[in-house]
């Protein structure tokens, strides 16, 4: 037999216990038993600590710059994230809202306000 069909007789063995496994069901004690062990994260805690990271953000680019349009500028980057489906107008719109506009900081605190998403897949593996 060559390397390769052992290879793939081996994968194949693999798929048809994980098609075997997936197929089935779950009972009642399984799903309870899954939802205990891997509970969903709450898109509100999330958003919470999205705004407390933000109002953290904009205090640092504060301190750092010695700027309030710093702060506020990471203010409004931060509330950007926390409504995806307006983020494009409230871009387009900050040089209007926000004066003077620091894109720096903006741009700073919507990213780190983005990376809350990675904590909160961490909180689901507890």
């Amino acid at each position: 037999m060559s390397e390769r069909s052992y290879r793939s007789d081996a994968w194949a063995d693999v798929d048809d216990a994980r098609d075997a496994e997936v197929g089935r069901p779950l009972t009642r004690e399984q799903a309870r038993a899954l939802r205990e062990k891997d509970p969903p994260v709450s898109p509100w805690r999330v958003v919470a600590v999205q705004i407390a990271t933000g109002a953290v953000v904009a205090a640092l680019a504060v301190l750092v710059t010695g700027r309030a349009e710093a702060g506020w500028s990471a203010l409004y980057g931060a509330a950007v994230v926390v409504k995806i489906a307006v983020s494009v107008a409230m871009l387009m719109l900050a040089p209007q809202i926000v004066q003077p506009l620091s894109w720096p900081a903006l741009l700073v605190a919507l990213v780190v306000c983005i990376k809350v998403y990675w904590v909160a897949l961490l909180w689901r593996r507890r």
